[in-house]
């Protein structure tokens, strides 16, 4: 599939020739996402490596939701709100959580 066939709201991974895959998960999709799975989330997600850089994301959430939890459960709460997104759609992503 061609990344001009596939509809927009169909998953981000798109082949470019044979074998070869490009992550193209938009920032955007993945604030939506963090911030309608956890309460009162507030989500900034970037490009890790600059613009050109499709397949490394960087997040940085702030949530009332965080509070007395540990570091491990935080970032597990972040992946719950991906909904699998992690192993499909999305190759890397740099997290940072915190309460606000």
């Amino acid at each position: 599939m061609r990344a001009t066939d596939r509809p927009s709201t169909a998953g981000a991974v798109a082949l470019l020739r044979p074998g070869v895959v490009r992550w193209d998960m938009q920032p955007e999709q993945v604030e939506r996402l963090i911030e309608d799975g956890i309460e009162d989330a507030e989500a900034t997600v970037s490009r890790a490596r600059g613009q050109h850089d499709d397949d490394h994301l960087a997040a940085e959430v702030v949530s009332p939701a965080f509070e007395g939890v540990s570091l491990v459960q935080q970032h597990e709460m972040v992946y719950d709100a991906l909904e699998g997104h992690m192993t499909t759609d999305i190759h890397a992503l740099e997290l940072t959580t915190r309460t606000p």
